[in-house]
C-alpha cells in the first residue's frame, strides 16, 4: 500500500503529524504549545504520511549546523517521528524517511542526526551510532576531587534573559573544540535551554555563569530536589547542561555544583565517556556511570560530509537515496572532496561512514574493508555531544 508524503501546511496538520510520536508520550498538544514548537521546526520540515486524506504518521527535522573537526556542515536534526498505532507494520515509516531524506538531499544537507527511540529502528535506513552517552550519580562523600583546584573566577546567578545573552558564546566555544555539537538558534535559546514551564514554576531551573577576567568563560542550568529522611537532607541535584569553554572553566564550574550545600546526591546525564569530569574527580568509579548510545548520522551526500578531513583515499559502498553503487573519493586540505579514478586505500560501508565523517585517525599502508559502524576499517573517535537538542 503506498501512502502520500508532504509537508505540513497549516498547524492543524503540523500538530496531527507530531501526534504520531506526541500520543504515546500524552494528549495532543495545544495550539500553543504547537506554535512555539513551529518556531524551531518549520511547518515544511515537518512531513506527513497520509491515507485517502488522513495523517497516520509524521517525521520532522530540525535546521541546524553540525561541529566537524576544522569546521561545521548543515544537518538535518531528525525528531518527532512516529507512526499512528492504527497503521503500523504497513511501510509508513520507510516511506516518511525516504521521503525526508530526499528532501535533505535537495536542501544540500550532506548529514542527518537523530537520538533513536529503540537502537533497532534507524539502522535499515542507514544510520548508525556515531556517539556515546551516560549518565552519572555522585554521592556528596565521592565528589572530591583528586587535585586542589585554584580557582580564578567567579560564579552569580543570572536571569533567563542574561543567559540569552552570556551563554551562547560558551556553547559556541564547545562547537568549535568538539565535534557532534549542534548549533542553537536565538529562538531555542529562548524557548528551549532556558524557558520556564508552568508546570516547573514550583521548582524552576536556575542559570549560573562563571566568569574569568570579567568575561562568562563557563555555565550551568540546574534544579534542586529538596527531601528529608529521618531529619537529614537526602536532596539531590539534578544538573541540566554544565559547559566550559576552557578547562579551568570547566573544573571549577564543577567545583561549584559538587559543593551546593543539603545535596545529597548529584546528578548529570548526556556526558560524553570522556567528559573531564572523571578525571577530575579523585574517586572516578564512584560516579555510576552508566554508558549507552548517543547521536546516530547518516550521511547524505560523502564527498561533502568527509571534505573536512584529509585522506588518502576512501572507496565507499553507498546506497544515499536507493542507488548503489561505489564512489572513491581523495579529499586534499582547501580543494574539498572530488571523486578519483583508481584503488582505494580503504572501502568503508555507508554505515561506518557515520564516524569518518566526524572524527578518523587513518593508518597509513593498511587496505581494510569496514562492514558496520561497529567494525571500524579506521581508527575512529568518537563525536561526543553534550546537548539534549534532539530529545524533545
Amino acid at each position: 500500500m503506498s501512502f502520500e508524503i508532504r509537508p505540513t501546511a497549516d498547524l492543524e496538520e503540523y500538530g496531527r503529524a507530531i501526534f504520531g510520536i506526541g500520543q504515546y508520550f500524552g494528549a495532543m498538544p495545544d495550539e500553543e504549545r504547537l506554535g512555539r514548537f513551529s518556531k524551531v521546526l518549520d511547518l515544511e520540515r515537518m512531513h506527513a504520511a497520509r491515507e485517502n486524506g488522513e495523517i497516520v504518521g509524521g517525521a520532522g527535522a530540525f535546521a541546524y549546523d553540525f561541529s566537524v573537526p576544522g569546521g561545521s556542515l548543515p544537518c538535518a536534526g531528525v525528531t518527532v517521528v512516529g507512526v499512528y498505532p492504527t497503521h503500523r507494520r504497513r511501510g509508513v515509516l520507510r516511506a516518511m524517511m525516504d521521503a525526508q531524506l530526499q528532501d535533505v538531499h535537495e536542501r544540500g544537507e550532506p548529514i542527518a542526526a537523530l537520538w533513536a527511540s529503540e537502537e533497532t529502528i534507524y539502522g535499515r535506513f542507514g544510520y548508525g551510532i556515531a556517539s556515546w552517552q551516560g549518565d552519572v550519580k555522585i554521592k556528596r562523600e565521592w565528589s572530591a576531587f583528586a587535585r586542589p583546584l585554584e580557582r580564578a573566577g567567579r560564579t552569580r546567578f543570572v536571569t533567563a534573559a542574561e543567559a540569552l545573552e552570556l551563554f551562547p558564546p560558551v556553547w559556541k566555544a564547545l562547537a568549535a573544540q568538539r565535534p557532534g555539537v549542534f548549533s542553537r538558534s536565538p529562538s531555542w535559546w529562548e524557548l528551549r535551554a532556558l524557558r520556564l514551564p508552568d508546570d516547573e514554576k514550583a521548582n524552576p531551573k536556575r542559570f549560573v555563569s562563571l566568569e574569568i577576567d570579567g568575561e562568562t568563560q563557563a555555565y550551568a542550568i540546574f534544579r534542586t530536589h529538596s527531601g528529608f529522611e529521618a531529619g537529614v537532607s537526602n536532596a539531590r541535584t539534578e544538573v541540566i547542561e554544565a559547559i566550559g569553554a576552557t578547562p579551568q572553566a570547566t573544573a571549577e564550574l564543577w567545583r561549584f555544583l559538587l559543593d551546593i550545600d543539603w545535596t545529597a546526591t548529584f546528578e548529570a546525564d548526556l556526558l560524553p565517556p570522556d567528559h573531564p569530569l572523571f578525571l577530575l574527580l579523585a574517586n572516578p568509579r564512584r560516579a555510576a556511570f552508566r554508558m549507552g548510545d548517543s547521536l546516530w548520522l547518516r550521511v547524505v551526500d560523502v564527498g561533502a560530509a568527509l571534505s573536512g578531513r584529509a585522506y588518502a583515499g576512501v572507496s565507499v559502498e553507498r546506497r544515499p537515496l536507493e542507488a548503489r553503487g561505489r564512489k572513491r573519493v581523495a579529499y586534499r586540505r582547501g580543494r574539498g572532496a572530488r571523486a578519483r579514478r583508481g584503488r582505494a586505500r580503504f572501502r568503508v560501508s555507508r554505515r561506518g561512514l557515520v564516524r569518518a565523517a566526524t572524527r578518523v585517525a587513518a593508518r597509513r599502508g593498511a587496505r581494510r574493508r569496514c562492514t558496520g559502524a561497529r567494525r571500524p576499517a579506521l581508527r575512529l573517535a568518537s563525536a561526543a555531544l553534550v546537548s539534549r537538542d534532539l530529545l524533545s
